[in-house]
């Protein structure tokens, strides 16, 4: 199974606490369509089957016109055979889904959307800097399925600044009685240079204490389960059958190609490549066809480090049956060496290891301890 990735760099505005490659001067947007299909074309032999899986990413694919969304999509079916797609995911924000773009977007072949809600909570949303309010994040749901969108995904943020726990309680609620099909929810991280890292440098907000993005996390982890949803991966939750072919994907280690500034691609091997994180610079090399993506070839034991940050994220966790003798030897010496705290946290059977999704807050710290030594 392989899949594109097609990354819109494109925003309304800058959400407070968002660090990826995004502009919101749209200035570029024809242009960087250009490139896009451009790219598309140059790429068309990357991968060795017809891609099951398509995704747009960002940004905010939901802020592009109806003009260039299309111009894509006729690259894309131009150059690539798409007759396997099982699921076309569009991440969308709750203010674009009007009637005439919902209608559109599922006139394309876009089967599944996920929707960037974040919290039901006005505050919470200006604090984010959203561009959406309380009501859209409440009407977007059912907007989408009115159009005829059967699946649907919802993002959620947990350890949100002076958020109560009575409030986060609510959110979750609220989410569950939308009834969506997957819910995604990230913990909200103070990156460095962002607006919200300037708000509590500042002193402006605190950011919550470990202890309480602890309580918050398992309540989502037990609240969801309880109501049907399968904790999968540890950002991830799905009713059955409803999982992220996509993004499974990545966590698998299967072959994707990602287009647009800042998109990665890996040939499900040991090649990986990734785009300038520019757009002007993007487009002008597209343009004069210089080359636009840096490229590496990962070592056998980078390889199977990947496997191992990637796969104890996920609810099935990691084979090592099949690997080198010395590689496992190697692996669960250093698992039997943690901590008893965080050796606690892992469970061995018959060659596959997993972290308890209870314990996957604490997986990177398990992970660093583990890494494999080059």
């Amino acid at each position: 199974m392989s899949g594109i990735y097609v990354h819109i760099p494109f925003c309304k505005q800058k959400c407070s606490y968002c660090d990826f490659h995004f502009s919101t001067n749209l200035k570029l947007q024809n242009d960087l369509v250009d490139s896009l299909c451009k790219e598309i074309e140059l790429q068309k032999d990357y991968l060795s089957e017809a891609p099951q899986t398509l995704y747009f990413g960002g940004g905010t694919p939901s802020i592009l016109s109806q003009e260039n969304l299309s111009r894509i999509f006729e690259a894309l079916h131009k150059y690539f055979d798409l007759s396997q797609l099982s699921e076309v995911t569009f991440e969308s924000n709750p203010d674009d889904h009007s009637v005439e773009n919902l209608r559109f977007w599922k006139s394309l072949g876009i089967n599944r959307l996920s929707i960037g809600i974040q919290s039901f909570i006005d505050r919470d949303l200006k604090l984010m800097n959203r561009a959406h309010n309380a009501d859209h994040a409440k009407q977007c749901v059912e907007q989408a399925r009115e159009a005829g969108f059967e699946s649907l995904s919802i993002d959620l943020i947990y350890g949100i600044p002076d958020q109560s726990f009575d409030q986060w309680k609510a959110n979750v609620q609220e989410a569950i009685q939308l009834n969506p099909d997957h819910i995604s929810a990230y913990c909200l991280t103070v990156e460095p240079k962002t607006a919200l890292a300037h708000m509590v440098a500042k002193g402006e907000i605190f950011e919550k204490s470990d202890e309480v993005i602890e309580q918050e996390y398992l309540y989502l982890h037990q609240t969801l389960e309880a109501a049907g949803y399968e904790h999968y991966e540890v950002s991830n939750f799905s009713k059955p059958g409803k999982r992220a072919a996509h993004n499974s994907n990545y966590w698998s280690g299967k072959a994707y190609l990602g287009i647009g500034p800042s998109a990665h691609s890996f040939d499900g091997n040991r090649k990986r490549q990734w785009n300038i994180s520019n757009n002007p610079t993007y487009i002008k090399k597209l343009r004069t066809s210089e080359e636009w993506f840096d490229t590496e070839t990962l070592k056998e034991t980078e390889r199977y480090n990947e496997m191992i940050m990637t796969g104890l994220r996920t609810k099935s966790g990691i084979d090592i049956s099949a690997w080198p003798s010395k590689t496992q030897e190697e692996l669960l010496s250093s698992i039997h060496k943690l901590p008893t705290q965080l050796k606690s946290s892992i469970a061995e059977d018959h060659g596959r290891i997993r972290i308890s999704p209870e314990r996957w807050l604490v997986s990177d710290a398990i992970i660093r301890e583990i890494i494999l030594s080059s």
